[in-house]
């Protein structure tokens, strides 16, 4: 049998793991700590636990960080880690340090399968999803290797952001015992409004989450009508703009935060025109609670898109505000390194052909351009 790695474990499912090593639940909490607060792997150095928990552990369960492939550091001091998860898959987090907060971006699985068309992640493929160890090891390494660095004890990532590769409620059986650990006060004692987890809209699990674990919520919306949308985000079929806006409408009754964050990612003549910006603001004004974050697209050439210039982006922000809508337009970081927002692509064996049905669904033109018009496609 191989040995487990402690990684995977909740607080809850460690207990019943030392119960079946014939020691009290208690022990749970002191090997948790251990491992999460202090950043310990070494079984012999955690003084506290009985000899006999140390010696079982030592042949039964390990607890090991992914590999890492390579380090990338940004002019702004963004840190890009490329992490190797086996057979030929890699998956890539990123540590964002800002004046009142670093940020973690974890990934949830190798490759996504949602396709979104200004994704390079989605443009990867489809490998597979993610455990809970290989989950939680992305802000183990990086929270204690980052307290080297810095030469403290204290805690250095205060926020995660679930925006990595997948779509993490497409991975919901390992995603819940990961949250779990994020926010143990045994275990790195995070906040849940600073716990987002971020989906393309799989509307029956943001119910679940809403009962089991409902932390920050932030949906890639993309487009303000269902045409549009189905092109951007092809889960949109499935569960189209109502039936999403309505599972938003629910979370809120459970959610740490009374408002729902919306990402909006600007692609130049596609969705950055102002009859746009009128429809977004009919669909949510009065109607649900929320903010706008719209997203510089970052573009990579198999998307066959471009950016919406500033001042489109500028104009676009403008009557959303005017509209009494809270809207702020994301600051890029890390793009130097291919770390912003939707450059995420990794190293995926795509067991999916996802990036073939790309090149046979062009996007639709709606806006009108600043310039010549852009189309999906290569």
């Amino acid at each position: 049998m191989d040995a487990v790695n402690l990684l995977g474990f909740d607080l809850q499912g460690l207990a019943a793991y030392c119960e079946q090593l014939g020691e009290k639940r208690f022990r749970a909490t002191q090997l948790f700590r251990w491992i999460h607060q202090k950043g310990a792997w070494d079984f012999t150095q955690m003084s506290d636990l009985a000899k006999s928990l140390r010696d079982k552990l030592a042949g039964k369960a390990h607890v090991t960080a992914l590999p890492v492939i390579s380090e990338h550091l940004s002019a702004d001091g963004t840190i890009k880690w490329l992490f190797d998860v086996g057979q030929g898959n890699a998956v890539e987090a990123v540590f964002i340090p800002e004046d009142d907060r670093a940020t973690l971006c974890i990934s949830s699985q190798a490759g996504c399968a949602v396709g979104c068309r200004f994704c390079s992640t989605g443009h990867q493929g489809f490998s597979r999803n993610l455990e809970t160890w290989e989950i939680v090891a992305q802000l183990w390494y990086a929270e204690h290797s980052l307290r080297k660095r810095f030469n403290t004890s204290e805690r250095i990532i205060s926020n995660i952001v679930m925006m990595g590769m997948g779509e993490p409620l497409q991975n919901y059986a390992a995603l819940v015992p990961a949250l779990r650990i994020f926010l143990d006060d045994h275990g790195y004692g995070l906040s849940r409004r600073r716990v987002t987890v971020s989906t393309s809209g799989v509307v029956p699990m943001m119910d679940r989450l809403r009962e089991d674990v409902p932390v920050a919520l932030a949906v890639s919306l993309h487009a303000p009508n269902d045409a549009l949308r189905d092109q951007l985000v092809p889960l949109n079929k499935k569960y189209p703009i109502a039936e999403l806006l309505q599972a938003c409408q629910r979370y809120l009754e459970k959610a740490p935060r009374d408002f729902i964050t919306f990402e909006y990612c600007m692609l130049d003549g596609v969705n950055d025109g102002p009859e746009q910006a009128r429809e977004l603001i009919a669909l949510v004004k009065g109607k649900l609670p929320c903010k706008l974050n719209l997203i510089p697209f970052n573009p990579f050439p198999a998307s066959g898109l471009k950016r919406s210039s500033r001042e489109r982006v500028q104009a676009f922000a403008e009557l959303l505000i005017q509209a009494g809508i809270v809207t702020t337009v994301r600051k890029t970081r890390g793009d130097d390194i291919d770390a912003a927002c939707g450059q995420l692509a990794g190293e995926v064996q795509d067991r999916t052909r996802v990036h073939q049905r790309m090149l046979r669904a062009p996007v639709v033109v709606q806006a009108s351009p600043s310039s010549t018009p852009s189309t999906s496609g290569s």
